[in-house]
């Protein structure tokens, strides 16, 4: 946590939130902007009442869902160490999972917690969870669910029993289990690939985007930079209206761009972002260069920078005006608006990270060197393989979508040679 006194800030919450649970506390103090309360459960969403799982939001539930075992733990810590000290710790560990993947992990916690009642499994046995009970749990799921959402259950899982002392029994059992498991996923749970976002479809964005109005100015900076400059979105635009942080967001801090000019005459500038997926609170430099295209990132953000000029500086880089003061572009918000264009002008709805991989193929089709490529997209070269790798079959789908497919005759044939030089290094001189 870059820049942030653990220590003053656990101490200050203490003083001024005398808690009922330490756990509780935690919970409560990440909360980044106003208290979130946690929505009525749906059906599918029901559990059987416990003490030991308060209705909280799913977030929460790593932190204050617990079993007998884990409470006699957290009685004994309690026993032998200060609260405050404690409250560090646990605060301090959270945050090693951000606010999605605690999310996340939370539903499988809570998909366990359903299978547990379903075959009625005492509280006692629940954790630390038996071999035999968690192959159960993951056999149960066999051949209903994709094998991407297991893995982050069984992640959760795993987490909880660590956050409460408890041993994690996963062995040769479970992992037979799920091998068995990954070969029954059933088709529907197979996402069907989608066209990256092309040259053409971002040209689509420019021609129907309104460039004198905020919201459409913002979107139109956010997708041009997410495209040429290979970003993952959750670098630019955040979840929702009440989760900016700032130790993880990009703000308006970072205007005005300071511009320079390279030594062809190209115009370029840097921002620094503070949280990315593989770097975590080292952040990432982005690096945004000028484009011979309408769709330029550069003049994008100098025009999202001066339209939506009165929006503070500690607002969410691509917040934009509205009637009543302003309002940060959510994922969902900016999604929404770039697939209303596409659908309206006949082309396919794209998911956000169609974004990335979109601007690292139109920058191999105009002939840039896959080492520069890659660290566009900050990379490493042997990871940039590997990723191409995976998503290399979209290719033929870039294709379908392009409206000059003789561009993308020659990148497998680049994508080749550069995985050839990565195997076979040059001899050093």
């Amino acid at each position: 946590m870059q820049g942030v006194d653990v220590q003053a800030a656990a101490a200050a919450f203490w003083a001024d939130n005398p808690p009922s649970s330490i756990r509780q506390s935690v919970a409560q103090s990440l909360q980044v902007s106003r208290t979130r309360v946690p929505r009525p459960p749906r059906a599918s969403s029901s559990f059987a009442p416990s003490q030991h799982r308060p209705h909280v939001l799913a977030s929460d539930r790593l932190l204050v869902w617990s079993t007998p075992a884990g409470q006699e733990w957290q009685a004994d810590l309690e026993k032998n160490f200060p609260d405050a000290s404690l409250f560090r710790l646990f605060q301090v560990m959270i945050r090693s999972l951000d606010q999605d993947t605690r999310s996340n992990y939370g539903a499988g916690l809570l998909r366990f917690t359903q299978f547990c009642d379903s075959i009625n499994v005492p509280e006692t046995q629940r954790m630390p969870a038996s071999e035999a009970l968690l192959a159960q749990f993951v056999a149960a799921f066999a051949g209903i669910t994709a094998s991407k959402t297991l893995n982050n259950w069984m992640a959760g899982l795993q987490f909880w029993h660590v956050v409460n002392g408890a041993p994690w029994h996963a062995s040769a059992m479970v992992h037979h289990t799920r091998r068995g498991f990954s070969k029954m996923v059933p088709p529907s749970a197979r996402r069907a690939k989608r066209p990256p976002v092309t040259i053409e479809a971002l040209s689509i964005l420019f021609d129907n985007l309104s460039f004198s109005n905020p919201f459409d100015c913002a979107v139109g900076a956010a997708a041009f930079t997410a495209f040429w400059c290979c970003c993952r979105l959750g670098e630019l635009v955040i979840p929702s209206p009440n989760l900016f942080d700032p130790i993880k967001h990009i703000s308006r801090a970072v205007l005005p761009l300071a511009i320079i000019i390279l030594s062809n005459s190209s115009r370029a500038a840097s921002l620094r972002i503070p949280w990315t997926k593989t770097t975590k609170e080292e952040g990432a430099i982005i690096s945004i260069t000028a484009r011979p295209h309408r769709t330029c990132p550069l003049a994008a953000l100098e025009q999202h920078t001066l339209i939506n000029a009165n929006v503070p500086a500690n607002a969410p880089l691509f917040a934009y005006l509205t009637p009543t003061g302003w309002s940060p572009l959510t994922r969902q918000d900016f999604i929404s608006r770039c697939n209303n264009v596409w659908t309206s002008q006949g082309f396919p709805p794209m998911p956000g990270h169609a974004f990335r991989i979109g601007g690292a193929t139109e920058l191999l089709l105009q002939g840039v060197h896959p080492d520069v490529v890659s660290s566009q997209g900050r990379w490493t070269s042997r990871s940039f393989l590997e990723y191409w790798r995976r998503i290399e079959t979209i290719l033929p789908l870039f294709i379908s979508s392009s409206i000059n497919n003789d561009r993308v005759a020659n990148v497998d044939n680049i994508m080749d040679s550069y995985a050839q030089r990565l195997s076979h290094p040059a001899p050093s001189t």
